[in-house]
């Protein structure tokens, strides 16, 4: 697909991969939505963006509204008359094992982090089949393709994103469209999901169980991404995939092998690996 002079909307565009992806496609002749929670960071990354001469318009956006998302497409509209690319890269995270999850925070990651590429998808998806082509890429994780311990929400909601992209990419296939869907699934990278609860409502976050295991992960987390990729690594890594036409989008591919070997030993002897 050639990009220069589409349309791009990316949420959670503020910082990290999201403002990387934004920042890359500028960069590629696209327009560029970017919506995020975060007014303030949201009006800075824009200003990066137009002051570097491109074409850039923030919208402050919770993804775990429909309303919302339906405001986003309205907005892009009214702004560039259409959209041809959807990255929906909204995320937050929660350390806690299953059967120590609250219920809030249960509903906090998955409204977040599944319901939001869905509702994308729904609300974007018609839009860009009016254009001919286009490519909706959602960000997932490795946690996506491999369920570890202490994640047991996050986990959950990556692989319902992998299998939300995995079967519009097919869907799409089955009646020829020109839309593609890819999924970005990337390992260690040095953002600030581990402190996405800034962004959270205090009464819900309030709710949150803290636990032993959680917070111990959440600890070794913590460092894991402090020395992770960078996020502008990742932008290119994206934008390859909408321009090849790729589904996949890994930014550690030998991690893979986790992955490998957890489907070895579910065909050897139906054991689940470590």
């Amino acid at each position: 697909m050639e990009v220069n002079g589409k349309v791009a909307v990316v949420t959670g565009a503020a910082s990290g991969m999201g403002f990387a992806m934004a920042e890359t496609f500028a960069g590629a002749g696209m327009k560029i939505v970017l919506a995020d929670i975060e007014e303030a960071a949201l009006e800075r990354a824009v200003e990066q963006l137009t002051g570097a001469g491109h074409d850039a318009i923030g919208v402050r956006t919770d993804v775990s509204r429909l309303s919302e998302i339906e405001a986003l497409a309205d907005a892009t509209i009214k702004q560039f008359g259409g959209v041809h690319v959807l990255c929906n890269n909204a995320g937050v995270g929660v350390g806690a094992p299953v059967g120590g999850t609250s219920i809030a925070d249960w509903k906090w990651t998955l409204d977040i982090d599944l319901w939001g590429p869905i509702y994308g998808v729904e609300i974007f998806l018609p839009l860009i089949e009016e254009q001919g082509e286009g490519h909706i890429n959602s960000t997932a994780s490795m946690a996506g393709l491999y369920a570890g311990a202490s994640l047991g929400a996050y986990n959950v909601a990556k692989h319902g994103v992998v299998a939300l992209m995995a079967s519009l990419e097919r869907d799409l296939r089955w009646r020829e469209s020109k839309v593609r869907a890819s999924v970005l699934c990337p390992g260690p990278i040095n953002t600030n999901i581990v402190d996405s609860e800034r962004n959270r409502d205090p009464e819900d976050a309030a709710r949150h169980v803290a636990s032993a295991q959680g917070q111990k992960f959440w600890e070794f987390l913590t460092r894991t991404l402090a020395s992770g990729m960078d996020p502008s690594e990742v932008g290119p890594m994206v934008l390859d995939a909408i321009v090849e036409e790729k589904f996949w989008v890994l930014t550690h591919p030998e991690m893979g092998e986790i992955v490998t070997g957890q489907n070895r030993a579910m065909l050897d002897d139906q054991r689940l690996t470590r």
